[in-house]
């Protein structure tokens, strides 16, 4: 009899605000699922103007206190690095009250992931909208 064949890793979107909250707050959750990231627990899928937007929050004057520009600047690099890098989706239709967010369900549906989480309540008050949205403490709950 044939082995089954391996189980596909989950594809999933972290938004912006996740990921400044797993450098910000290394105890929370966002941190941890950061580090289940780098262990290889689920494939991050990201696009250029994620990580810009990423990179423009962390170098904020307010978070001046909290991380250095080289810090940043690694954290950064890592995603870069290791995540699946997609283009910038295209956006077919406005989804959020807030039309800054509207790349973020855009990506995750371009990308076909699995999940997309966030912690933006515009964000996780979509209902049924695929992909799903989790907290990232359901998130962690569904690993």
């Amino acid at each position: 009899m044939a082995a089954a064949p391996p189980a596909r890793a989950l594809r999933v979107v972290l938004d912006p605000g996740v990921l400044v909250s797993a450098l910000l707050s290394p105890r929370g959750a966002p941190a941890r699922l950061y580090l289940l990231w780098l262990s290889g627990e689920f494939e991050l899928v990201v696009c250029p103007h994620l990580l810009e937007e990423l990179e423009g929050v962390l170098r904020r004057p307010k978070f001046g206190d909290l991380v250095t520009p080289d810090e940043v600047e690694e954290f950064v690099d890592v995603i870069r690095r290791r995540a699946i890098t997609v283009e910038n989706p295209v956006i077919a239709e406005a989804v959020t009250r807030d039309p800054g967010d509207d790349y973020v369900i855009a990506l995750a549906q371009a990308a076909n992931v699995d999940h997309l989480v966030s912690g933006d309540k515009d964000l996780t008050s979509l209902g049924t909208v695929s992909p799903p949205v989790l907290s990232p403490g359901a998130f962690l709950d569904l690993l």
